[in-house]
């Protein structure tokens, strides 16, 4: 038998031997509107690999055991945002925990604030009404040059950050302050119109500058680090946060 063909049944024999299995308990909030007085909880108990996501234990369970069970997904690969859910009291995506890194019985609960549609689905029209007050696109209305709007290295990696998000809601539901008001603009709202307001090619400081000085606007933030904790993305929410603060403290967004 060729060497390669040696090596590569060897590469298979270790990757198809390594997984070592368990049994996880799921322990999970369930509410239908519709028919339910209340929430209730519901365990159900999964034989998972280390290496299998709480995603894949939600869909052995829905595909398996129960399939009323409903929550969100789309892409599955951390990009969507989508299965953003509370897991042993984090917000965290389901897509991207590892069960090897959880313990054998998990809590899982909806994203908090928002009204439950039902079990691990919430209505996250108000978060996406947030997050338009900030007038998220490009404003400008010069005249368009005869190439693109060019921007340096050092122009783009200012607001670079904030173009990671994904808009999972992850981090505005972690914040006590939406706790207690959930009317607030919140950090991911804020994440996004610093993404805006360091560009160099938006001119619409002014009416973004505007809106974050409302009384429901950034100053509202204490500074807690749970959005900062719970980003997926690893964007350091807090700093960008408070970099908003300072601009709209002094009406300044060309610091870098």
């Amino acid at each position: 038998m060729p060497t390669e063909n040696v090596i590569w049944i060897c590469s298979q024999a270790i990757f198809m031997g390594g997984a070592e299995m368990k049994t996880a308990t799921l322990k999970i909030r369930r509410f239908d509107p519709e028919k339910d007085q209340g929430p209730y909880w519901a365990e159900y108990q999964v034989k998972v690999e280390e290496n299998d996501r709480l995603l894949d234990a939600l869909h052995t369970i829905k595909w398996e055991q129960d399939g009323s069970l409903t929550f969100r997904r789309s892409c599955g690969h951390g990009v969507c945002g989508s299965d953003a859910m509370r897991v042993n009291g984090l917000n965290r995506l389901a897509c991207k925990l590892l069960m090897g890194h959880l313990p054998d019985k998990v809590t899982i609960m909806p994203l908090p604030t928002f009204r439950v549609i039902k079990d691990l689905v919430v209505d996250l029209e108000p978060f996406f009404a947030q997050y338009k007050k900030i007038k998220p696109y490009l404003i400008n209305d010069e005249p368009p040059p005869l190439s693109e709007r060019l921007q340096t290295p050092e122009q783009h990696a200012r607001y670079e950050e904030g173009t990671k998000c994904i808009l999972c809601a992850a981090c505005t539901t972690s914040c006590p302050v939406t706790w207690g008001d959930p009317h607030w603009i919140g950090p991911a709202t804020i994440v996004n119109a610093h993404r805006f307001l360091f560009d160099s090619r938006d001119r619409g400081t002014a009416e973004r500058l505007a809106i974050l000085s409302d009384r429901l606007g950034v100053f509202r933030c204490r500074t807690v680090f749970n959005c900062t904790e719970c980003c997926p993305r690893g964007i350091p929410v807090t700093d960008l946060i408070e970099q908003v603060k300072r601009a709209t403290l002094y009406g300044d967004t060309t610091d870098t």
